[in-house]
């Protein structure tokens, strides 16, 4: 159970509520207008049987209409006539407007319970987007809070409206008739039983069905982004045949589903019946006996189908009810989970940062896994060149990851400028840090809008100077629309080496205090690998820069090496240090050296150097 202190998705609902009290207000006052009008709608029928036709005196309560009969009885027919249109024009009108209202207040909640999951989503740490499928998101975004959006409007106009009808009628009915009356309410209960029995059955059924729905939005996502995968590997076959049984399974479950609700609404409709057809009996057995007027009569049978069809409504609403509560539940299970990133109430703005980064004996493991790093100590000066030397899985990348503060430490303190980093704002330490990582990401808008994504505010000669500085200006200027070419979704339209390029743009854009780098030229071609590190040392100069590497050659040029390994760092130093040292940067170093030419024999050579030999 969730407290209500907690409940993060009540809270929101009615937040929203509370801001639209006056669309509300009218949305029931046109829902009181409707009910009052199907109330009285019947009673001009009783009128034209009993005291137009079979000329029976008014009972007092309708004493007042006696000058209308006075006038004749085509007069009076005549009145009557436009009296049932204008009560029906009424109630159209007032369920109209109270539609309209309550429509326009569903969608409002649906943009701002979509708007809060985004956000709340967005605030979440990477660990829990790393344990969690996009697809199942994706469905919980747009599918639950529709369900939700439908739920309300249905709550509002059906439930609502019909409620306030059914209990009206009772009272009338029970003023005409008590007798009568206590048999249409005999069947209540009966139809309360056969509701609740379903509903649990249903609940079940549709806590299945937006399961399925997550796993199968989660495989059409997968697959749709790794087409080329999957194409490449001829796999088209089996993932048809994956989403064939996906798609059967969750077919089967809507039919058992679609099943139950057929079968509550015939047991439905079999209750009312048999109360219907009761009262006919009974009460024209009455009417034999002189106890009730034809016209009353008719009013109470008009009561009974208008009494049955709004039970019979909110018994339908009783089982979209079922299915919301799924939805609600599924919702409120994202936004009751609290971020395990947050900001400190007195954290500062990260303002004028030289980036003296220190790790203190930090260590880190990811949830559920064993530890990463271990009891690493190091320090970066501000302004030096740092690389990170080790084999993939050596905590490189988890490093990056504490300084972005995208994780905490599971143990030490990671200082910037002699300050923890969790006394900082997360989003202003991350605006003034530049990021190129291996893997070029972009999205689908144009090249202007990937540059400047994290400084939106950029002007148009700050993009050029960037790119140029990108060695990006040369390829963007050959694109048909140049800056304002749309890119494909994911950058596909781009070579990598012009991905790694706009990526670089992107970071150095910021004007960063801190440029971190993981290795951004290793998944491109020869010719961009070359500009990409002469843009990088370009740019080093005076900025403190920490740069990842799987391969020793592009880290010659740094002050610092650390080199780690099964997360630890082993060894530090330079490059001609740690090469003269002959230990794990060393090994490092002659599996990635390229192999000299062989010399011709007699060539005269003689010893090789060191690095020769590498």
């Amino acid at each position: 159970m969730f407290t209500r202190s907690r409940d993060r998705l009540t809270r929101t609902i009615l937040g929203h509520l509370r801001s639209m009290r006056g669309r509300l207000g009218l949305a029931a006052l046109c829902m009181l207008g409707f009910a009052i009008m199907e109330m009285i709608a019947p009673w001009p029928i009783k009128i034209v049987i009993d005291n137009v036709l079979l000329q029976k005196p008014l009972t007092t309560g309708l004493a007042p209409l006696g000058p209308l009969l006075a006038q004749g009885a085509v007069f009076a027919l005549v009145v009557i006539a436009i009296s049932i249109v204008v009560i029906t024009l009424s109630k159209a009108a007032f369920a109209y407007f109270q539609m309209y209202l309550t429509s326009r207040i569903g969608h409002q909640l649906v943009f701002a319970l979509r708007r809060r999951l985004f956000q709340h989503l967005q605030s979440l740490s990477l660990s829990y987007h790393n344990r969690t499928h996009s697809g199942e998101l994706l469905t919980r975004i747009t599918g639950d809070t529709q369900k939700l959006k439908s739920t309300f409007i249905d709550l509002v106009l059906t439930f609502g409206a019909h409620t306030l009808t059914v209990i009206g009628m009772f009272v009338v009915m029970f003023l005409l008739n008590w007798r009568l009356a206590l048999i249409a309410v005999a069947t209540i209960p009966l139809l309360v039983v056969t509701l609740h029995a379903v509903n649990r059955k249903i609940k079940r059924s549709a806590t299945t069905q937006r399961r399925q729905e997550g796993r199968m939005a989660t495989r059409i996502s997968e697959v749709l982004s790794a087409a080329a995968l999957v194409q490449t590997f001829g796999r088209e076959r089996y993932e048809v045949a994956q989403f064939e049984e996906e798609n059967v399974e969750m077919v089967e479950e809507n039919i058992r589903a679609l099943r139950l609700e057929k079968a509550a609404a015939r047991a439905n409709e079999l209750i009312t019946a048999l109360g219907t057809g009761t009262i006919i009996l009974f009460g024209s057995l009455q009417a034999l006996d002189k106890q009730i007027t034809p016209g009353a009569l008719l009013v109470f049978i008009a009561y009974v189908n208008h009494l049955y069809k709004p039970v019979r409504n909110i018994a339908k609403l009783s089982v979209r009810f079922s299915r919301a509560m799924v939805s609600a539940n599924r919702l409120r299970e994202i936004l009751n989970i609290e971020p395990e990133i947050q900001d400190a109430p007195d954290a500062i703005e990260a303002q004028g940062l030289r980036f003296d980064i220190v790790f203190d004996h930090v260590s880190f493991a990811y949830e559920g896994g064993g530890p990463v790093l271990r009891d690493v100590s190091f320090a970066i000066p501000a302004g030096k060149r740092v690389a990170l030397v080790g084999a993939s899985g050596a905590g490189k990348s988890t490093i990056v990851n504490l300084i972005l503060r995208l994780y905490d430490p599971t143990a030490g303190r990671v200082l910037i400028d002699g300050i923890d980093l969790r006394g900082y704002r997360r989003e202003s330490l991350r605006r003034v840090v530049g990021v190129v990582m291996q893997d070029s990401i972009l999205v689908g808008a144009t090249v202007r809008e990937n540059i400047v994504y994290g400084r939106p505010d950029a002007s148009a000669e700050e993009i050029e100077q960037a790119a140029r500085a990108a060695h990006a200006r040369e390829f963007i200027a050959c694109l048909p629309a140049g800056y304002d070419e749309v890119i494909g979704e994911g950058g596909t339209t781009l070579s990598g080496g012009q991905r790694q390029r706009i990526c670089l743009a992107r970071a150095l854009i910021k004007h960063p205090s801190l440029l971190i780098m993981d290795e951004p030229a290793t998944a491109v071609d020869a010719e961009s690998a070359a500009l990409i590190r002469d843009a990088v040392r370009q740019i080093q100069a005076g900025k403190t820069t920490l740069l990842i590497a799987h391969a020793v050659e592009s880290v010659r040029d740094a002050d610092h090496i650390l080199v780690l390994n099964k997360g630890r760092i082993v060894e530090q130093g330079t490059h001609d240090e740690l090469v003269r040292l002959g230990g794990h940067y060393c090994e490092i170093f002659r599996m990635n050296k390229p192999r000299p030419a062989a010399k011709a024999p007699g060539d005269g050579s003689g010893g090789e150097s060191i690095e020769a030999r590498f």
